[in-house]
């Protein structure tokens, strides 16, 4: 040999021993933070997952003594696995920790797998069998990957992960056949206004003020009228003073001897909305399929009341579908703001429009939109 070629060959007998030690230290980290730190899984595993993967790959480059050709060979293929893998997976795992995640949670699949292969083919003396048998060690490191989705990020900074083939809530809710209102609030028309910049497609335009609208009457099925209208005890956003503090309630604190009682329970679509709540109507925003919807319930027994519908859709991995903003009431009015734009303002007691704006439109902005 060369003293030309000698760099490029193996110094030695394959030294596995360091690299088995990584692995087998990342795998019981990220599997005890999985299993015994479950709410704090996502900061214990993917950084135990990189920080073993950057190890493993230190110790194959600069002590594993495997050919240099195979060395740079395994690295140079790890990032291509990772943006093949990026094509291939769903579009929240895709779109996850502002696009980052997907660079990031192959790599301790991959490094596990270079240790596993180099263990399993360490007698195998055909370079070519040897590069064919990695390539398939990668590809099964991967699969992981393509098979799950995420719904965000929940409670102690862990994902919610889901296979990616099971229906999601939204899905299932949207199977229900029994979860319509009595009273559905039909959209204003809106006419399309030219801008000066384009708007999202699905957006529904511009929107002239309507005329006023009936006024407000009973509702069925425990809605109450506000004909006669009293201040809203919760009128938006955390509360009549925005400070999420409830005036002049008593909350009985020993559960044990006076545990709280479910009075009802009902799904209702994704968003980030809370409630506005006057007398025994509560208002909310809330995502349904192709429609944002301005909901409101029966706070005494939990049944729709009425449900005003936009046809527009907006979705980002970090956080879901749905609205991002809580209804706001005032007098007989609720004013609810969509994720896309669109400026409601509806008659608190029937839903019914009293004016719709695309606020994107008149101040000629364009917004985020995106869709799943």
């Amino acid at each position: 040999m060369s003293p030309m070629t000698q760099p490029m060959a193996s110094a030695g007998p394959l030294r596995l021993r360091p690299g088995i030690l990584i692995a087998l230290l990342q795998l019981l980290i990220m599997l005890g933070g999985a299993l015994f730190a479950p709410d704090e899984a996502m900061i214990i595993v993917l950084p135990a997952g990189i920080i073993g993967a950057l190890a493993t790959i230190v110790w194959w480059v600069g002590f594993s003594r495997a050919p240099w050709s195979e060395r740079l060979g395994a690295i140079a293929l790890m990032p291509i696995f990772v943006l093949a893998t990026r094509q291939v997976v769903d579009a929240s795992i895709a779109g996850a920790g502002m696009g980052m995640l997907i660079y990031m949670l192959p790599l301790p699949l991959l490094s596990l797998a270079l240790v596993a292969w180099a263990a399993a083919t360490r007698h195998l003396q055909n370079p070519a069998r040897r590069a064919a048998w990695l390539v398939v060690a990668f590809v099964l490191a991967a699969v992981p990957c393509t098979t799950i989705r995420t719904a965000g990020i929940k409670y102690g900074a862990t994902a919610e992960l889901h296979w990616r083939w099971t229906p999601t809530p939204e899905q299932r809710l949207l199977a229900q056949k029994d979860d319509e209102p009595t009273v559905r609030s039909t959209p204003a028309p809106i006419a399309a206004t030219p801008v000066a910049t384009p708007v999202a497609a699905n957006n529904t335009g511009d929107a002239a003020a309507l005329p006023a609208v009936p006024g407000p009457a009973s509702t069925e099925d425990g809605g109450a009228s506000v004909a006669s209208v009293s201040p809203a005890e919760w009128p938006g956003f955390r509360g009549p003073q925005r400070d999420d503090v409830v005036r002049g309630v008593s909350i009985e604190t020993d559960w044990s001897t006076s545990p709280p009682v479910e009075m009802w329970r009902r799904p209702i679509g994704p968003g980030w909305s809370s409630f506005a709540v006057r007398g025994d109507l509560l208002y909310t925003q809330e995502q349904r399929g192709e429609d944002e919807i301005v909901a409101c319930y029966s706070l005494s027994t939990g049944k729709p009341v009425w449900m005003h519908r936009d046809a527009t859709r907006f979705w980002e991995s970090n956080g879901g579908a749905g609205p991002r903003a809580t209804p706001t009431l005032s007098g007989q009015r609720v004013y609810a703001f969509g994720a896309t734009g669109i400026l409601n303002a509806l008659d608190a007691a029937t839903g019914a429009v009293v004016w719709s704006r695309n606020v994107p439109a008149d101040t000629a902005m364009n917004t985020p939109l995106l869709t799943a």
